[in-house]
């Protein structure tokens, strides 16, 4: 049976509780293994695809994700919405640590070196990114929080991404505010992304654990402090996970799922027969169907 809806675990979040019917399967991909098995099972009476991010005990760091390996298997195995838990540092004063964020928003402060796209070599596609969350999926997941859980949610918010491993500077912090950032983190970029090239509904839940560095009543971020609230806020996190798959009733109509639609500059012919079966999960339908594509147009300036 396809999983119906993915869920990416994050710092804190490794294992799912209340899974019935569980298995475990690799999967194979074209951009090398993900960040390992993918527990399947169901929750809520919904079927399900877990995988935590940074791998069992958290053994790998932001910076070497393998998140096209780790979006490509959760696509192979029919999932079309994912949920990704994030913990994140609070920019604001009214976001405290145990507060909820659902972000609507994303500024992307990673270096180059992290693989942003699944379409670097052999094939140009340019998808509309200018939502980089899904508008379906995100009030969903804002109420199920305010449902299940006593916690402080905000419906809305941007998330700065960092490269990391190591937290922010003072003067970092204090320049990220005064941007009118609200949440910082190290993982949301390329995920959401390569949700998006995907074509993938994609919604996060940050779970704000600390004040960064910037706050003069709080002590700086440090990862056991991180850990420590983690630890609790991954409760909430379950809840809030148990109450949304029962509600994230699929749409095929939303925009996430036809992100490529237009969206391939290479014309069809152009492409090579390689490179058609390195992409046919992602690009079958749209290399193979006639007048799918637009001809070439002049990038922009």
């Amino acid at each position: 049976m396809p999983a119906e809806v993915g869920i990416i675990g994050g710092s804190g979040l490794y294992a799912l509780d209340g899974l019935t019917d569980v298995r475990r399967v690799r999967v194979d991909t074209p951009y090398g293994e993900p960040s390992g098995e993918l527990v399947l099972g169901s929750l809520s009476g919904t079927s399900v695809a877990f995988l935590p991010r940074h791998g069992e005990g958290h053994r790998i760091s932001p910076s070497r994700i393998p998140v096209r390996a780790n979006l490509w298997a959760l696509k192979s195995l029919g999932v079309r919405q994912v949920f990704a838990i994030t913990a994140v540092g609070s920019l604001r004063e009214d976001h405290a640590p145990g507060d909820l964020v659902v972000p609507d928003q994303i500024v992307d402060r990673t270096r180059e070196g992290r693989d942003g796209t699944f379409f670097d070599d052999g094939v140009v596609v340019h998808v509309p990114f200018a939502t980089p969350y899904c508008d379906r999926l995100r009030p969903l997941l804002a109420d199920a929080a305010r449902g299940a859980t006593t916690a402080t949610v905000h419906e809305r918010g941007t998330y700065c991404c960092i490269e990391g491993p190591q937290f922010s500077t003072r003067a970092e912090s204090e320049l990220y505010r005064r941007w009118g950032l609200d949440v910082i983190g190290m993982t949301a970029v390329p995920e959401a992304r390569l949700a998006r090239e995907a074509e993938l509904c994609y919604a996060g839940l940050c779970l704000v654990t600390d004040y960064d560095c910037w706050h003069d009543g709080h002590a700086d971020v440090t990862a056991a402090a991180v850990a420590e609230v983690m630890h609790r806020n991954g409760e909430a996190a379950k809840a809030t996970l148990r109450a949304v798959v029962a509600k994230a009733a699929d749409d095929p109509a939303c925009a996430c799922h036809h992100a490529l639609a237009g969206a391939i500059i290479t014309p069809a012919d152009a492409v090579t027969p390689e490179v058609r079966d390195r992409h046919e999960l992602l690009l079958g339908r749209y290399l193979t169907a006639p007048g799918s594509h637009r001809p070439p147009v002049a990038p922009r300036p």
